[in-house]
């Protein structure tokens, strides 16, 4: 069972890349209602990855708070989804 919620990116700002402080996390495209399939994303040994829907990429930095990003806009709210 898992203890933590998986995090939730968005790439509303249609930016060229976002970088994440999580390697396993979902990808909701821009921000509802425009919002693509929410898709479970895992790195795995890599760095980096694509979301296969919108094309994001997204980079992972060990130095960045579990479950943020940079931009911190592109954080999604599950809790007011």
């Amino acid at each position: 069972m898992a203890h933590a919620s998986v995090p939730h990116f968005h790439n509303s700002e249609g930016l060229a890349r976002i970088t994440v402080g999580a390697k396993e996390f979902q990808c909701v495209g821009a921000l509802p209602p425009f919002d693509h399939p929410h898709v479970y994303l895992d790195m795995g040994k890599d760095t980096e990855i694509v979301c296969p829907y919108c094309s994001t990429l997204y980079v992972y930095d060990a130095a960045l708070t579990p479950g943020t990003s940079e931009p911190l806009s592109a954080m999604f709210d599950t809790a007011h989804a």
